[in-house]
């Protein structure tokens, strides 16, 4: 099957999976083929009822993903030792990224 992947800032792309593929493996398709890391990408699944793909290991067939289907991509935030956290990206990249910010503090992906 062939899903849609958006990045918010409206670039789209494709990727191919097979039709017993679970969450994990397009995270891990998604990171090889745009060259980010897997373990933190989150996954949203576009519909009538938008929701998160959060379980891995389910299918995406289980979560409604078919041939054609479109999914947004987000980055989970990395936390530093002290707690605080940043993200890779710069404002340039992703100029949404305040809005991944749990806590609606500025971030240093924002400078």
């Amino acid at each position: 099957m062939r899903v849609v992947v958006e990045i918010l800032t409206g670039r789209l792309f494709y990727v191919e999976m097979k039709d017993d593929a679970t969450v994990s493996d397009l995270k891990k398709e998604i990171g090889f083929q745009e060259q980010l890391p897997f373990d933190r990408l989150i996954l949203l699944v576009d519909g009538n009822e938008s929701f998160f793909m959060s379980e891995n290991q389910v299918s995406l067939k289980d979560y409604g993903i078919k041939d054609g289907s479109h999914v947004y991509l987000f980055f989970d935030p990395v936390v530093d030792d002290d707690g605080s956290w940043h993200s890779l990206l710069t404002s340039h990249d992703f100029p949404w990224c305040s809005l991944i910010d749990p806590l609606n503090q500025q971030s240093d992906c924002l400078e």
